[in-house]
This record gives structure tokens, sequence and C-alpha cells, in this order.
């Protein structure tokens, strides 16, 4: 009786003893998303002034999208990152927010006081944030020029992060992310420096996350 009993215990905590192995043994912060490999939902949404962005018609052009929120420390660290990004790859990629369960006057609020790097996009209902299996922000695909997704990162995107991915999806050779990579270092705290006087007034400074594949 008593050895039934101790098969049936193995049985149950073994695999629980695995799993919990596996967690512990692997970043949190990476996950592996499905939808990496495989082209992006496509998506029709009003920014603030109700114009409508269709992401199908951003196809031929590489696009950034950050799911965001005021009230997400992180996305304010990030701020500054995706504002020098929008500025140096102008009319190169394109730079999408789309705001994740916010209010839109304050997001509005937000812009004003700190300036825009993008649209801000209205998801109604969450149905985008849904069909791109957003857990919170911050989430950050990025899309190739086919509209494939080729990358994604959870949580505070790096400098670093976001000049691989870019360059990566411009087709910049390794000399030239090495290159840009020296001179993001070269910006310390402004640019693609990693802190901001923005962030500082929000909270502690959040760890990067890493991009999945």
């Amino acid at each position: 009786m008593n050895r039934k009993v101790l098969l049936v215990g193995l049985g149950i905590s073994l695999p629980l003893l695995v799993l919990l192995g596996f967690a512990f043994r692997h970043d949190p912060q990476i996950v592996e998303s499905p939808l990496v490999g495989k082209p992006a939902p496509n998506f029709r949404l009003a920014d603030l002034d109700g114009n409508i962005v269709d992401l199908a018609e951003l196809r031929g052009k590489p696009v950034v999208i950050n799911f965001w929120a005021t009230y997400c420390v992180p996305c304010l660290y990030e701020h500054p990152l995706f504002m020098e990004g929008s500025r140096r790859w102008q009319g190169e990629i394109q730079f999408l927010g789309v705001i994740f369960q916010d209010d839109p006057v304050t997001i509005a609020q937000f812009n004003t006081d700190y300036g825009s790097w993008g649209p801000s996009l209205v998801d109604e209902g969450g149905r985008v944030a849904i069909a791109y299996g957003v857990y919170g922000p911050p989430e950050t695909f990025f899309i190739d020029r086919d509209g494939v997704i080729v990358d994604k990162a959870i949580g505070l995107l790096s400098p670093d992060q976001l000049l691989d991915v870019a360059n990566r999806m411009l087709g910049a050779s390794a000399s030239e992310r090495s290159e840009a990579s020296s001179e993001a270092e070269g910006h310390g705290e402004d640019g693609l420096g990693r802190n901001s006087e923005l962030a500082r007034r929000f909270g502690a400074l959040a760890q990067p996350a890493a991009a999945t594949g």
C-alpha cells in the first residue's frame, strides 16, 4: 500500500519538479513568441486625431510597434529612446505606439508635455493587443519590409537592441552595426542613452529586456 502511494506521489511530483527546474533555468523576461517569423497581424486603428493607420499600407517599410502606457515606468524610460529612434530613422522606419489600457486624454497630455515619437493608436477593447499576444506594457514588435515579425522585446528596450534590430531590418552590414553601437554608447544619457530626466522623475530604473526570436 505504501509503495503504491509512493509511486503515485512520485508520478505527480516529478513532472512538477521538471517544470520548476525548466522555469528557473530560463530568464523570465525571455519569451519565445510564436509570432516571430510570421506575418504581423494586420490592423486599422485611429490615432488621437482620428486619422486611420492601416498596417498593410506600410508594407515596404520596416515598422516598430510599441505597446505602451503612461502608468508603465519602463515605458517612460523608453520614451527618449523612441524619440531619438524616430528622428534617426525618419523616413526609413515607421514607429507606431499602441495604447495599452490607458486613457487617450492622458496619452495626449503626455505627448504634449514630452513630445511624440509616432502615432499613438487607440486600441478599442484591446483587440490588437490580444492579436499580438501582449501581456502588459512595454512590448515591442519589429516588422520587416515584407510585413513579417522578425523580433520581439518584452520589457524595457535597450539602445543596443533597438540599434541592432533596426540595422538588421534596414540591411546594414556588420561593420555598420558595430559603428552605430559605438556611436550610441557615446551619447551617454542623451539621445539613445539608457537614462533620461523624464524617466528619473517616475521611479527606479528597470532592467533591460532581451529581444526574442
